[in-house]
């Protein structure tokens, strides 16, 4: 624990760890020192003078080196002659600071009244208007007037675009260099910075496309005036209109704590519509940062014109409208005959409630309750996950971390960003996998194994332990370790905490399954296990993905045989004839077919009832993050007329069969899985909505500080004990991979994208020209072979079908290797053989 010191700052005593900024002991008891350049999450630098204080120091004696006393014992305060910035000043023992002196206020005032030299008086159309650091604080210790002339006002681009997401207001911006410290130091991707000097000095993007990154709605959050906007807000609304509502990003296992800001709206006949999605402050889970596909595409699905409104049947061939009564009524009758031939098909981002009842309606039915995912390990991860009090904003110098067999920053935006840091702040970051990420810039050990070696590589990395808690079977002898994995193996055991984050690069469920099991074998065999910031974590597809293996799910490789022949197909939250051809076939061939969607997708047009269901911001529920997280989400707009929340649904089918299930409300039926889900045992609403103070202090009060980020007074949820944690028993099991001969020819890789086509995504405005069409990567070599050049339209050949595609050259994709994107129409799901051909129109 670091030293504390004693100061005074405004006649308030502190005490604070050493080290600690003038600016941050002040708000920790409650005294606010305007800022407009310094942020709590980045370096401090002194740009913006917003924050200048008298400091005084004890004057010290030169020959004691002891501080000098008065009359009355107490040390001699010396001030220094100019005001000093609080940002980037720490505290020192027996300081004292006055941050309400004339000599302050009259610095603070010229600040300011140089700011505004240039700054454009068009507060009343300003975005930031309500909300606007520069605004309050001008309010609060600006000059009435200004002396400066108006016609010497710069007068620069008001709607200069960044990027496709961000637009720039030259005129409003104040050299901050806040969204240029968030992107080199934070995101480490410095695709925007300043250029020329003096008063010209003006923000530039130098990626292509411009502003190329994921994280660049975050810059709009902390920019302390109306210069940086998002393109789905600017202009839209007031903030004073807007209510801010909680919950919790639906897009990936991260779990990010958002909050919606809703408005009733004329053009929406009066209805609260969604405006803008901003992040919700939880220092374990997200800190104070979403990515744009949370902000940009977490919301506008839900108010699609495509969404389903009313349930429908088919009657002689076609689908045609039904009452809820009816659809409801055939539906029971259909599963009930279809008693032990029944398969429910659940995707991941359905929330826990809902998962609880289908697997209880399913049960009652004698069904089989399968998972949409290809990946495998969430019992495992059940067994050795991260543990209850882990949090990777703690990870720093001797802690480790291992991701294998993930493009992190395409699969979980925060988490890849939280690792970066976590390397930033000295932890040893292992990355394995079969071609660059720009996760690699930032790793200590990067290894790289063939496609289908993952779980080869780990075991290498085991046999090179040597170790004593367990006999080795025979046959791991064979994997022997080369002097990379040897070094990575020794530093991921020497490490005090280590963290295992294990993904779906080119894999499907069997591989994936294998993988998760020698990583928990590692896990144990390096004390990695049974206490906070040790475990594993998986790299899920979707957001509840955690959840559905929780409440009994589990994925099949036997899908075509499950629904083909089954007597009834329960499809919830999921396309699989959307995701392959053959599936779709496979489902024709079923008796009875019932969907429960958004949006008719390729299954409903097979299904025999389609039944519409709520969306996320239309509800409340819970969903449990990829380190196992419970979290409560709240519905912040109204749901369409004749649609019904997925639980519901679910209870109202059981009750028509004969099964007495909740229907009534999701708190309800989460206190149903509370009692009868083990790891769930004692939670509640009320424990999922509890707080605790939190580092920074973020709120609404003081936008300067933190930004217009919401305080967290919802509630933060509660973080699972894995088995490991609760009993401190370890099983180890082994598994021999089986032997995969490489065959000739290219290689179909199946990886994931941040930006797809999934059913929350594509009807997405602002991210419609983020989301690409059907594509595929090879490396420069294997396209010189192949004769073809970037962006050349190509014909992919897949299991005997042809699909289209632009081809891209990527150098870092291995040679020989063709990297084929998840849901953008490319059915790939394993490790597959292709051929490449020259086509003769270009995809869509």
């Amino acid at each position: 624990m670091a030293q504390l010191i004693s100061l005074m700052i405004d006649d308030k005593p502190v005490k604070v760890p050493e080290g600690t900024l003038i600016v941050n002991a002040a708000k920790k008891v409650g005294i606010d020192i305007p800022v407009f350049c310094y942020h709590p999450k980045m370096e401090p630098v002194g740009m913006c003078r917003m924050c200048l204080v008298e400091i005084g120091r004890p004057q010290i004696d030169r020959e004691t080196r002891k501080p000098v006393l008065d009359e009355q014992g107490n040390p001699v305060i010396q001030f220094g002659p100019k005001l000093e910035t609080a940002c980037t000043t720490p505290v020192s023992e027996g300081m004292v600071v006055m941050g309400m002196s004339d000599k302050v206020k009259k610095g603070r005032q010229d600040i300011l009244e140089f700011l505004l030299t240039s700054h454009p008086l068009d507060c009343p159309i300003c975005d930031k208007g309500g909300e606007c650091p520069l605004q309050n604080l001008t309010m609060e210790h600006g000059p009435g007037v200004s002396r400066f002339l108006y016609d010497e006002k710069m007068h620069l681009a008001k709607h200069y675009p960044l990027g496709d997401l961000i637009l720039l207001d030259r005129e409003r911006c104040i050299q901050c260099g806040r969204c240029v410290r968030f992107q080199d130091e934070i995101v480490g991707e410095p695709v925007i910075g300043f250029e020329q000097r003096g008063r010209s000095l003006q923000i530039e993007t130098f990626s292509d496309p411009g502003f190329d990154s994921y994280y660049s709605g975050n810059t709009t959050d902390i920019c302390p005036v109306g210069a940086l906007t998002t393109t789905d807000f600017r202009f839209g609304a007031r903030p004073w209109e807007l209510k801010p509502v909680a919950s919790v990003c639906s897009q990936c296992p991260v779990g990010c704590n958002i909050t919606y800001n809703i408005r009733r709206e004329a053009r929406a006949g009066g209805r609260y519509v969604i405006k803008r999605v901003l992040p919700r402050q939880h220092e374990e889970v997200n800190e104070i940062w979403i990515c744009d596909k949370a902000r940009f595409a977490g919301y506008q699905y839900a108010e699609s014109p495509e969404r389903l409104t009313r349930p429908m049947l088919r009657r002689n061939g076609e689908l045609v409208e039904s009452s809820w009564d009816e659809a409801l009524q055939v539906v029971a009758e259909r599963f009930k005959a279809a008693t032990g031939g029944l398969v429910t098909y659940a995707g991941g981002r359905l929330s826990n409630e809902d998962l609880f009842n289908l697997k209880q309606l399913t049960e009652g039915l004698k069904g089989q309750a399968i998972l949409k995912s290809s990946i495998g390990g969430g019992v495992l991860v059940a067994q050795m996950g991260v543990a209850k009090g882990t949090d990777l904003g703690k990870l720093g110098a001797g802690d480790a971390i291992l991701v294998i067999a993930s493009d992190l920053q395409e699969e979980a935006p925060i988490w890849w960003l939280r690792v970066k840091q976590a390397a930033d702040r000295g932890a040893t970051l292992i990355v394995v996998n079969p071609r660059q990420t720009r996760l690699d810039r930032f790793a200590t050990h990067t290894l790289r194994y063939d496609y289908g070696s993952e779980t080869a590589t780990v075991l290498a990395m085991i046999n090179a332990l040597e170790s004593k808690k367990t006999r080795l079977p025979d046959w791991l002898a064979k994997y022997r370790p080369n002097r990379f994995q040897t070094a990575a193996a020794k530093a991921f055991a020497g490490a005090k905490n280590g963290i295992i984050l294990f993904g779906q690069e080119g894999m499907d469920l069997p591989r994936s399954q294998e993988l998760a099991l020698a990583c928990a074998n590692l896990l144990f065999l390096t004390d990695h296990l049974g206490s906070p910031n040790n475990g594993l974590i998986g790299v899920w597809e979707s957001a509840n993905t955690q959840g559905a293996w929780d409440m009994g799910f589990r994925p099949s490789t036997e899908l075509k045989e499950m629904f083909s022949s089954a007597r009834a197909v329960y499809v919830v939250a999921a396309d699989p004839a959307g995701d392959d051809p053959s599936l779709a076939d496979a489902l024709e061939q079923s008796e009875f077919v019932v969907v429960q969607e958004l949006f008719l997708t390729s299954t409903a047009r097979l299904a025999d009832v389609v039944l519409p269901v709520t969306a996320q911001p239309e509800r409340e529920g819970t969903y449990t993050t990829g380190e196992r997280r419970v979290q409560r989400f709240f519905p912040a707009i109204p749901a369409p007329g004749g649609v019904i929340p997925d639980y519901e649904i679910a209870a109202r089918i059981g009750e028509r069969s004969g099964l007495k299930m909740e229907n009534r409300a999701a708190s309800l039926v989460f206190a149903q899985l509370a009692a009868r889900v083990s790891d769930y045992e004692g939670l509640s609403y009320r424990s999922l909505a509890e707080t605790h103070e939190q580092w920074p202090i973020i709120g609404r009060d003081d936008l300067y500080y933190g930004g217009t980020a919401y305080e967290n007074t919802q509630g933060l949820g509660v973080q699972l004990m894995p088995s490991s944690q609760k009993r401190k028993i370890f099983q180890v099991n082994w598994q021999e991979p089986p032997v995969r001969v490489s065959g000739k020819g290219l290689l179909g890789v199946p990886i994931t994208r941040l930006y797809d086509r999934g059913a929350t995504v594509t009807p997405s405005r602002s991210l419609a020209s983020r989301v690409p069409g059907p594509f595929i990567l090879v490396n420069e070599t294997t396209a010189q072979k192949l004769d073809m050049h970037n962006d050349a339209p190509v014909q992919l050949m897949l299991a005997g079908s042809a699909y289209s595609a632009m081809l891209r050259v990527d150098t870092a994709v291995p040679e020989s290797v063709v990297l084929v994107p998840r849901s953008l129409g490319i059915p790939l799901s394993e490790l597959q053989p292709v051929d490449i051909r020259v086509a003769e129109t270009t995809p869509a």
